[in-house]
């Protein structure tokens, strides 16, 4: 018997997509198990929802410096997710870079999903800024993590028009409805083995029988 895929979940702010990942899981078409939640906010509503779902969580203190974490903050993090025996690492508007500690605990296990058509309008603001570039097409991407801001190679993408009188509030709703699909589908996907990433693209294998999950070992 194949061995369950645990996901831990780092949230900064709603958690939207951390719920989209527990809906998935509930409805038995995530492959994988939902077992911790981080967050750099001791407020957020993403830990909210990480005790409404029954699952461990960890506030940190993340340190003064916008935009990273220290390195005993991330080394925190890493701890916690360890002793949850986590094999994939989800960012839900985790809104931090992640350094060394994380990077290296998790080498090719770590995905973050971003409101824009990567590597179109990477970081902060991507809807208003899509909108001011006068794009016909948005949409959000999933991608593994590395150290630059939102620079690793693309697993997923989906896309959603544009409207003549969209408002960066109203394009960013359309695309969220968007992530809430596409993430559970990037994590089965890594769940069941099926991503290879090759110089800077992401192949994704066809389906084993019987596929279902992989241990840490296999992973690329």
């Amino acid at each position: 018997m194949e061995r369950e895929v645990r996901v831990g979940v780092l949230a900064s702010g709603r958690g939207s997509n951390l719920e989209a990942l527990w809906r998935a899981e509930q409805a038995g078409t995530l492959g994988a198990r939902l077992v911790a939640v981080a967050s750099d906010h001791r407020t957020a509503p993403a830990l909210q929802l990480a005790a409404r779902f029954g699952l461990p969580a960890l506030a940190v203190d993340a340190g003064p410096r916008r935009g990273r974490m220290t390195a005993v903050a991330e080394a925190e993090i890493v701890a916690f997710l360890r002793a949850q025996r986590v094999d994939l690492v989800c960012l839900a508007g985790f809104m931090r870079l992640l350094g060394t500690p994380l990077l290296e605990a998790y080498p090719g296990a770590i995905l973050n999903i971003h409101p824009s058509l990567l590597p179109s309008f990477p970081g902060l603001e991507a809807q208003a800024r899509a909108l001011e570039h006068g794009v016909k097409v948005a949409g959000c991407s999933v991608h593994f993590v590395d150290a630059g801001v939102d620079t690793g190679p693309i697993v997923a993408q989906a896309t959603v028009p544009v409207h003549e009188d969209d408002t960066p509030e109203t394009l960013a709703a359309r695309i969220l409805e968007q992530e809430h699909r596409l993430y559970p589908y990037a994590v089965r996907l890594w769940a069941e083995g099926r991503l290879q990433v090759r110089d800077r693209r992401v192949f994704i294998r066809e389906p084993s029988l019987g596929s279902s999950g992989r241990s840490r070992e296999e992973r690329s």
